[in-house]
């Protein structure tokens, strides 16, 4: 099967948000990206107490400075596309609440003839908790059980019912219903979060791993799912957030992503050779300077990595 490509809409302040999104997705498509994704941060610390991930003294991007909705965003490339799948990447659920975010994202699979795809993480920023959550941040691996319990009724058939910590709904009829069922990805990174994975999940969407670290991990993650008795596939789709740079990164020790054109598309052979791998997302808005150079980018490397037989 041909790796499928995705590639991210722009949301940050170097945007143009009402024009950007729109022209991106809709020529994102033409070009043939199979994907159209958005992330989630809500706010951006000043003075910054606590460091990126959570991490003492990292600091976070300025591209985190001013981050459109990304459900707002990602029904507005909806609208303006017909094939593209459309997908968190990922949406925070301790800052949904869980019925509202089912309802969404089943609405939205409706309207777009099912190309909804709800990828899920669970934060780790004290700021944005604190600023908008359902629950403490000691809890939230929690509510996103609980987000996938009610996904799951929700999207079901009639009458819904379900009782949780965050969420009672009595019989009802619930509607609209998804397409089918909206495919679930998680971003899981250690052992609860695995363990949920391999149970609950339709796919894995890593982020920041090399070919090799990716190889690796990939393996126990099947190794997990044998263990726990898991028979059907497990979706494998890579986030690539790339730093695309004029001149070649030197050093054997280069991140993966970051580069010129020829090196991000290396990294993207290095990643399609891993049996298993179906899809990576090629996130460059962090390196466009705006709509016009997003675009520019994305064609260019959509090109290049075709043309290496991908």
């Amino acid at each position: 099967m041909p790796l499928k490509l995705g590639t991210a809409l722009p949301q940050m302040k170097q945007f143009d948000l009402g024009r950007d999104v729109v022209r991106v997705a809709q020529i994102a498509e033409q070009t043939g990206y199979e994907s159209l994704w958005v992330f989630e941060r809500t706010l951006f610390p000043t003075p910054m107490t606590h460091g990126l991930y959570n991490v003492p003294g990292l600091a976070w991007p300025d591209s985190y400075r001013s981050v459109a909705d990304p459900l707002v965003t990602l029904a507005m490339a909806g609208a303006v596309t017909e094939r593209a799948r459309l997908g968190t990447s990922v949406l925070v659920a301790p800052y949904h609440v869980p019925f509202q975010l089912a309802r969404w994202f089943a609405t939205l699979d409706a309207a777009t003839g099912g190309r909804a795809v709800a990828g899920l993480g669970v934060g780790w920023s004290p700021d944005e908790f604190a600023a908008g959550s359902v629950a403490p941040l000691e809890k939230r691996g929690a509510v996103l059980d609980e987000v996938l319990d009610v996904f799951a009724a929700v999207h079901g058939a009639d009458p819904v019912s379900y009782e949780g910590t965050l969420t009672a709904i009595p019989p009802s009829e619930v509607g609209p219903k998804p397409v089918n069922s909206v495919p679930v990805y998680l971003a899981a990174t250690n052992g609860p979060a695995l363990r949920r994975l391999v149970d609950r999940a339709d796919g894995w969407m890593p982020v920041g791993l090399t070919a090799d670290q990716l190889a690796e991990e990939w393996k126990q993650v099947k190794s997990l799912a044998a263990q726990r008795g898991r028979t059907r596939p497990l979706d494998l789709v890579v986030r690539a957030n790339i730093t695309l740079t004029e001149q070649p990164v030197e050093g054997t020790d280069r991140p993966p992503f970051r580069g010129t054109i020829d090196q991000l598309v290396d990294d993207v052979l290095a990643h399609a050779r891993i049996d298993g791998v179906q899809e990576i997302l090629l996130d460059l808005t962090s390196t466009a300077r705006d709509g016009d150079h997003l675009v520019e980018k994305l064609q260019e490397l959509y090109a290049a990595v075709r043309s290496a037989g991908v």
